[in-house]
C-alpha cells in the first residue's frame, strides 16, 4: 500500500543548494544578484531566482531528519538514513547507541535509502541504489573496509533483495527494463528470482520466473523451505502465494477457492512455520490484522474491533508480540497484540506522529525501532522496549532561526461531493494574528492515486504557511487509501473524473469558509496529483489563479504506452485498459493535453528527465499544447532526476521557483 508517497508534496525532497551566483543585476532598492540553477536544470519561461529570495527562505530549506534502516543482528546498534551538512543526498550512517556519534557508511553521488546488515554477524552491508532517479535499482555488497560496492544483481534489470532466514543467501527479485527490449517495450513481463551468495556473486543462479509484475513481500519460512510472496494488482485484489524453495513450484493460498477477491499484504511467518500473519480487507472495508492457519486453511481476524486500516505490523523475533500501526483517519496509532492469542495488550506510550520502518531486534527481542515525524519535527529514530518504554536515538536538525514548535498543526476538514459522498482533507491554516483576513489557498493533491495525505512534517512548505500566510489544503479525494476499499475503487476506469469533481467540491468548501479567499486559489500535485492539478485547470480555471504539475500524467493513453512495461498492467487496473476502444476513447476525451484550450490560468510544469513511471514526454506534450493556446507556462526539467527531485540543489531551486509562481498568481493584482 502507498501513503505519503513521493508523488505529492514530498516529491520535492525535503532537503537543498550549492549555488553559482551570476553577475549581479540591479533592482529597485539596490543590487539583488540572480542565482543560476545547477547545469542539469533546464528552465523555460520562468523568471530568475534572486539572492534575496534564497536568503529569506534559507532557514526553511535545511531540515535534516533521520530514518531508521536496520538493526545490527547482535548488538543494540543500527543503521539510519540522513543527509549530512552540505550534502546533496541522503546516505547511510551507523549509530552505536542512543544519542551516539554518527558514522557515515555510504558517500555516493546517488541517494541511498535502504540497506541491511549481513544477518549473522553484521560483517558487511547489502544496499541498493539507482542512477539519476531512473529506478533501475541494483543490489550491492558493501564491505566495512571498502567504499567500493560489489554488484550482486543483473545490471540490466531492476532488482531488490531478501535474506534467507539462515542468512547464507539472498533472494534477488528482478524485473526487465524496456531499454533491453526490442522496440523499447514488452507485451509480457516476468519477475525473475535468483539466489546469490553475496561473497560469491559470480555464483548467482536463477531460481524461477513468475508471470507478471507486482510481486513483493518475499519472506522465508523459518526453515527456509518455503517462500511467501504477494502478487499485487490493486488494493483490493492481490494473491498470497507460497513457493517451494526446492521445486520452485508456486501455490496460491489466498484468496482460497470460493473467496471473493481482496487485498492480502505483508505476510509474516509464525515461529513454527505453520501460520502466516498478514493484512487483509477480505472481511470488511478496512485492512485488518489476521492470521492464516495453512494446514487448516482458516483465516482469523485479530483486529475486527478497530474501524480503520492497519497500515503495517511487525512480529517480534521471539514470536510473542505483534506491533501494528493503525491509520486513524490520517493519524497514526500504535497497537500491541499478543501473537499467540491475538488479544490486544495495553497500548505502548509512543509520541504522536507519522510512523514508519519498524523492525524488532533479532536477538534482543524486546527492542523495536521505528521512525517518527510530526508537523513540528522533521523526523527522528526511536526504540520501544516492551514493558519499559521509548528511547530517542537521534535529534533532527532545524535552522536555529526557525522554531519548529511554532509550526501549524493541521485541522481535519470535511465536505460532501456532487453525489453526497463525504470527503475529507487536512488544512494548515496560517496564524490569524500574524495574517488577518482571508488567506489565499494552495490545494495540493497526493499521488497514487492509491495514496493518502496524512498528518506529517511539511518541510519547506512551512515557509508558505509561516511567512507568506498561504493556507495549505491537502485533500483526500475518492480513490485515496485509508477510507475503505469501496472508497478506494470509486475512481477506477470510467469513474476517473469523479475524483476531479471531488476537487471541485473542495473549491466550493473554500468559498464557504470565512477565513479563506476563494478568489485566490492555486492547485498543485505530483504524479497522479499532477494529473489532478491539470484536470482541475481544465474544468475549474474560472475558480483558480494557477496550477502546478509535478511529474504528472497529461494523457492516460500515451502514459500507458510509455511507462515501464513492468508497471503497465498494474496501472491499467486503475486507469483502464487503453486497448479497449471504448476505454481508449474515454481516456482521450478526458486527457488534459486534449483539453488544453480550457486551461486559462498560468501553468508550472516540473519533470525529471529519467522518470520511468511518468516519462518526461507527458510534460513536454502538455507544455507544448498549452503554450500553443497562448497561455503562459513555466517549465522546469531536471536531467539528473526521476519521479521527483532527490538532490538538494534541484529541490531548492524548484521551491524557490514555486514561491515566485505563487507570488505571481496569488499575490499579484488581478
Amino acid at each position: 500500500m502507498i501513503r505519503n508517497s513521493a508523488c505529492g508534496l514530498l516529491a520535492i525532497a525535503l532537503w537543498a543548494p550549492v549555488w553559482a551566483v551570476a553577475a549581479a543585476s540591479t533592482t529597485v532598492g539596490g543590487p539583488d544578484p540572480i542565482v543560476q540553477p545547477d547545469a542539469q536544470l533546464k528552465a523555460q519561461g520562468m523568471p530568475p531566482v534572486r539572492q534575496s529570495l534564497i536568503d529569506a527562505v534559507q532557514p526553511y530549506a535545511d531540515f535534516r531528519g533521520f530514518g531508521f534502516v536496520d538493526w545490527h543482528p547482535k548488538r543494540l546498534e543500527m543503521l539510519v538514513r540522513h543527509r549530512a551538512p552540505g550534502s546533496q543526498t541522503a546516505q547511510i550512517f551507523r549509530l552505536r547507541g542512543p544519542g551516539g556519534a554518527l558514522e557515515q557508511v555510504t558517500n555516493f553521488a546517488e541517494p541511498v535509502y535502504g540497506a541491511s546488515y549481513e544477518p549473522r554477524e553484521g560483517r558487511y552491508l547489502i544496499l541498493s541504489r539507482d542512477t539519476g532517479g531512473n529506478e533501475a535499482s541494483r543490489v550491492y555488497r558493501l564491505d566495512w573496509a571498502s567504499q567500493e560496492p560489489v554488484l550482486l544483481s543483473d545490471p540490466q534489470m531492476r532488482s531488490s533483495a531478501r535474506w534467507t532466514r539462515r542468512g547464507d543467501r539472498l533472494l534477488i527479485a528482478s524485473l526487465p527494463l524496456d531499454r533491453t527490449a526490442k522496440g523499447g517495450s514488452r507485451e509480457q513481463v516476468e519477475t525473475v528470482l535468483s539466489f546469490v551468495d553475496p561473497l560469491n556473486p559470480q555464483g548467482r543462479t536463477e531460481f524461477t520466473r513468475l508471470p507478471g509484475g507486482g510481486w513483493s513481500s518475499f519472506v522465508f519460512r523459518p526453515d527456509d523451505q518455503q517462500v511467501a510472496a504477494v502478487q499485487y494488482r490493486t488494493g483490493s485484489d492481490s494473491d498470497l502465494v507460497l513457493i517451494d524453495a526446492q521445486t520452485a513450484k508456486p501455490k496460491r493460498i489466498l484468496p482460497a477457492p470460493g473467496m471473493s477477491p481482496a487485498g492480502f499484504f505483508s505476510p509474516r511467518w509464525s515461529l513454527d512455520g505453520q501460520k502466516l500473519f498478514l493484512l487483509t480487507n477480505l472481511h470488511g472495508e478496512f485492512l485488518q490484522l489476521a492470521v492464516y492457519d495453512i494446514a487448516k486453511e482458516e483465516l482469523k481476524v485479530l483486529s475486527q474491533h478497530i474501524a480503520w486500516d492497519i497500515e503495517s505490523f511487525t512480529l517480534s523475533e521471539d514470536g510473542k508480540y505483534l506491533l501494528a500501526v493503525v491509520n486513524n483517519n490520517g493519524r497514526d496509532e500504535m497497537r500491541l497484540f499478543a501473537a499467540e492469542s491475538g488479544a490486544e495488550l495495553p497500548r505502548p506510550e509512543i509520541p504522536q506522529g507519522a510512523m514508519s520502518a519498524g523492525i524488532w531486534h533479532e536477538t534482543q527481542h524486546q527492542h523495536f525501532a521505528f521512525s517518527l515525524n510530526s508537523p513540528k519535527s522533521p523526523g527522528d529514530v526511536y526504540s520501544y522496549e516492551a514493558g519499559v518504554g521509548v528511547r530517542r536515538w537521534t535529534s533532527a536538525y532545524a535552522d536555529p532561526r526557525v522554531n519548529a514548535q511554532l509550526f501549524v498543526n493541521p485541522e481535519l476538514v470535511q465536505t460532501k461531493s456532487f453525489d453526497g459522498l463525504l470527503i475529507s482533507g487536512w488544512l494548515f491554516r496560517p496564524d490569524p494574528a500574524k495574517f488577518p483576513g482571508k488567506r489565499p489557498v494552495l490545494v495540493d493533491f497526493h499521488g497514487g492515486p492509491e495514496g493518502q495525505s496524512t498528518v506529517r512534517f511539511m518541510g519547506r512548505y512551512n515557509y508558505l504557511i509561516q511567512e507568506m500566510g498561504i493556507a495549505l489544503l491537502l485533500p483526500n479525494v475518492r480513490g485515496s487509501t485509508g477510507y475503505g476499499k469501496t472508497f478506494l475503487n470509486l475512481d477506477n476506469g470510467f469513474k476517473r473524473k469523479d475524483s476531479v469533481k471531488d476537487g471541485g467540491a473542495f473549491l466550493d468548501w473554500i468559498a464557504r469558509e470565512p477565513g479563506l479567499d476563494a478568489a485566490r486559489v492555486v492547485v498543485s500535485g505530483g504524479s497522479y496529483g499532477g494529473y489532478m492539478s491539470l484536470a482541475m485547470a481544465v474544468d475549474y480555471s474560472p475558480q483558480l489563479r494557477g496550477a502546478i504539475d509535478i511529474v504528472g500524467i497529461s494523457n492516460f493513453v500515451t502514459f500507458l504506452k510509455s511507462t515501464e512495461s513492468y508497471r503497465r498492467d498494474l496501472r491499467r487496473a486503475e486507469y483502464g485498459d487503453e486497448r479497449d476502444p471504448l476505454m481508449r476513447d474515454f481516456q482521450e476525451r478526458i486527457a488534459p493535453v486534449n483539453n488544453a484550450n480550457s486551461i486559462r490560468v498560468p501553468l508550472f510544469v516540473v519533470q525529471g528527465k529519467n522518470d520511468p513511471r511518468v516519462p518526461y514526454t507527458e510534460a513536454e506534450q502538455i507544455v507544448g499544447a498549452v503554450r500553443q493556446n497562448g497561455q503562459a507556462v513555466w517549465y522546469l526539467l531536471a536531467e539528473n532526476e526521476g519521479h521527483g527531485f532527490a538532490r538538494k540543489s534541484n529541490a531548492d531551486y524548484l521551491f524557490y521557483s514555486m514561491i515566485n509562481f505563487l507570488k505571481s498568481t496569488l499575490f499579484a493584482h488581478h
